[in-house]
């Protein structure tokens, strides 16, 4: 409503000061633009400060002026799952998918839908979002969890092996050697391991030598 108000009030200055017309363009856009990034300014720090019903307002608000703006929806997606009101938070999700849909809005759905126990859609959302963006393990991890719900276990493997892949730290190595050991690849589990107890020592040797020598003088 918001917006289309503004709409009618910069044609009636238009068609009324048909002179000034250059001067009118340049100015609504950009107090239009000041008060956007002084909303989201207040959003931020409304999560921030866990101010949630302040950080709410502003995103709606932001809304009212561009219905279609997909980080807003995203942002308020994540403030409702915050505090647990799941289906607002899935809502806000979809439609930020809709508008664009980003790795990020499509990662955030699959949580939400994982933590209400539909494993089915959270597994699609995690698939697209992997499809938009592939090199965060996070994701392959993520998507891990609700294969293994679902029972594929191959696949959850699969998708552990590609994390520890990307990002062979003490997570990964640690996740996919459990998931190894509780289905009975005990070869491929002490394979993993001994990687595992590598890192550790390269980690414990580097942290030696950045510790500072004492000196007596």
């Amino acid at each position: 409503m918001y917006a289309i108000i503004l709409l009618l009030l910069f044609g009636f200055l238009v068609y009324r000061h048909g002179h000034q017309l250059s001067q009118e363009v340049s100015v609504v856009p950009r107090r239009l633009g000041t008060r956007l990034a002084k909303l989201w300014e207040i959003a931020h720090l409304g999560m921030r400060e866990n101010r949630f019903l302040r950080a709410e307002k502003a995103l709606l608000t932001i809304l009212k002026i561009d219905e279609k703006n997909a980080a807003a929806y995203n942002r308020l997606g994540i403030l409702y799952a915050k505090q647990r009101e799941y289906r607002d938070a899935i809502d806000c999700f979809e439609i930020a998918s809709s508008i664009e849909p980003s790795a990020s809005s499509l990662h955030n759905l699959g949580l939400i839908y994982y933590e209400t126990e539909n494993y089915q859609k959270a597994a699609t959302a995690f698939e697209q979002a992997i499809k938009l963006e592939n090199g965060l393990a996070a994701r392959h991890i993520a998507y891990a969890k609700v294969l293994e719900k679902l029972g594929n276990d191959k696949l959850m493997l699969q998708e552990l092996e590609k994390a520890a892949e990307l990002e062979p730290n003490v997570e990964t190595y640690t996740l996919l050697a459990n998931s190894y050991e509780s289905r009975g690849m005990m070869e491929e589990a002490a394979t993993i391991r001994k990687k595992l107890n590598k890192r550790s020592l390269a980690s414990s040797r580097a942290k030696k030598i950045l510790r500072p020598r004492r000196v007596v003088i």
